[in-house]
């Protein structure tokens, strides 16, 4: 029993990377996890960095001879590449924010509260997600059309919105039942209303799973082609992902412009990511209460 024990602790040990081989092994498998997640993006910028003659190479070098950023310069003189990306910003703050006020105030609700419906309310939230969004396209941009939402961004962004609020609420509606209801309790004995206590307490505790509903609303529209395909044809109203699309034609497409504003397009999301990461981590009501 005791050998029995001694095994199970050598391996426990082993298991948390303790000695110096895991550690190494760990190590190992990161770089390597590195590296493929980084070559597709540096193939990219090389591809766009290379000279319109080199543009089908097959060589592997990182920075290619003849490197220049004329492709950058064209992009961004030559295409109405700062309409697009100013396009695509507005529609997409404005959808991530619509989908955070909405969503916690829901969540909120589907959390603390017991009604009639209240199960129905969340299964039918949850099978609208199960529904693939191309099956969308058409009572969308019917709707749309009666609606007189054609062409103008506040149509795209309730479409936007519609789509990413249901899944929002379920992530927001998750959090809200880890805090102690406690908490909200105090709060009112103090003298605050209902809504006083969700605002002061359970936003504020909110805050990673806010952060995450914002960041998946920003990237669900930031990335988004279809929906945006059929409902915007005028040329001032263009996103990122359509404006990318009319560098393509029929028998030509300009990769070196197409890769330089793929990576242009990236930095955003990137700001946006660095910012944002340091509240992406949960456990922030771990103490709040004593057990």
């Amino acid at each position: 029993m005791q050998k029995k024990q001694s095994l199970y602790r050598w391996f426990f040990f082993r298991s948390r990377g303790d000695t110096p081989f895991i550690r190494t092994l760990i190590h190992i498998i990161l770089i390597f996890a590195c590296i493929a997640a980084l070559y597709p993006a540096l193939r990219v910028l090389t591809v766009s960095i290379r000279p319109g003659n080199r543009l089908f190479s097959t060589t592997l070098e990182i920075i290619p001879a003849g490197a220049n950023l004329e492709a950058y310069r064209r992009i961004l003189f030559d295409k109405d590449f700062f309409l697009w990306l100013w396009n695509s910003l507005t529609i997409t703050v404005a959808t991530s924010l619509i989908g955070v006020i909405l969503a916690s105030t829901s969540a909120y609700a589907f959390s603390r509260w017991r009604f009639p419906g209240r199960k129905s309310g969340l299964i039918f939230l949850l099978a609208t997600q199960m529904i693939p969004a191309p099956m969308l396209m058409v009572p969308i941009y019917i709707i749309a059309a009666k609606l007189g939402l054609i062409n103008t961004w506040r149509g795209l962004v309730i479409a936007y919105s519609v789509g990413a609020i249901p899944f929002s609420i379920w992530i927001l509606k998750g959090y809200y039942d880890t805090i102690p209801l406690e908490l909200e309790q105090s709060a009112m004995i103090d003298g605050a209303s209902r809504m006083g206590a969700f605002y002061r307490i359970i936003l504020p505790l909110s805050t990673p799973a806010l952060a995450i509903v914002f960041l998946f609303n920003f990237m669900m529209a930031w990335n988004d082609y279809l929906l945006a395909r059929i409902m915007l044809q005028k040329k001032d109203l263009l996103t990122w992902t359509l404006g990318l699309r009319s560098i393509q034609d029929q028998f030509h497409t300009q990769w070196d412009m197409f890769c330089a504003a793929a990576l242009m397009v990236s930095i955003p999301v990137m700001i946006l990511f660095f910012f944002s990461s340091k509240w992406l981590v949960s456990g922030l009501t771990l103490g709040s209460v004593k057990g």
